[in-house]
């Protein structure tokens, strides 16, 4: 679990670090304003994926056996909208969208837990590629479908507002699975 006492510490920390007083007005609570808010937004670090998939686990059947596949069948949830922390900077990926798809074996998974998931990934410190990687590995352990595809499109103020600073520049990764990565025509419904 999270430990707010010990970020307020380390956050007072910092602001000393900084040449700045954190018993002046305006920075008297932002210890506090920020351990909690680090709890909000770092959520996803108290769970595994193992974990988000029985979180989110709430499929419907589509009255077929689990190995059958009706040809040409694909969910597909697009612009899914979240952020999360570059884990190297610690800054802010955000504007990030991404596309989720796969391709039901036998079940289906309730579209808001699609959201869900990227949101509860996102709540970690992460790299765009590992983003990916876990929501493809959360959705396809609830739908026990191997065949999975997650592009996410975003920037990165670590890009925009320091080093580089290219404040356009977009980041598109993606995480084929299965059909998907076998067949390229798959790839048009992302």
């Amino acid at each position: 679990m999270i430990d707010e006492r010990a970020i307020e510490e380390h956050i007072r920390g910092i602001l000393v670090a900084l040449g700045d007083d954190p018993d002046r007005e305006g920075l008297k609570d932002t210890p506090y304003r920020v351990a909690r808010m680090y709890s909000e937004v770092f959520e996803g670090m108290n769970y595994t994926n193992h974990e988000i998939a029985e979180m989110f686990n709430r499929t419907f059947s589509e009255d077929l056996d689990d190995t059958e596949e009706r040809p040409g069948h694909v969910v597909v949830m697009k612009d899914i909208e979240f952020f999360s922390y570059c884990e190297h900077h610690m800054a802010l990926m955000y504007d990030m969208k991404a596309n989720v798809a796969y391709i039901p074996r036998g079940k289906v998974i309730g579209l808001s837990k699609i959201a869900r998931v990227c949101d509860m990934v996102g709540k970690r410190l992460q790299l765009q590629e590992r983003i990916g990687r876990d929501i493809a590995d959360i959705i396809s352990e609830i739908t026990g479908s191997p065949d999975v595809a997650v592009t996410i499109e975003g920037y990165h103020s670590c890009v925009s507002a320091r080093g580089i600073k290219k404040p356009h520049t977009k980041t598109f990764t993606a995480e084929l699975r299965g059909r998907f990565r076998e067949d390229p025509s798959m790839q048009v419904y992302l």
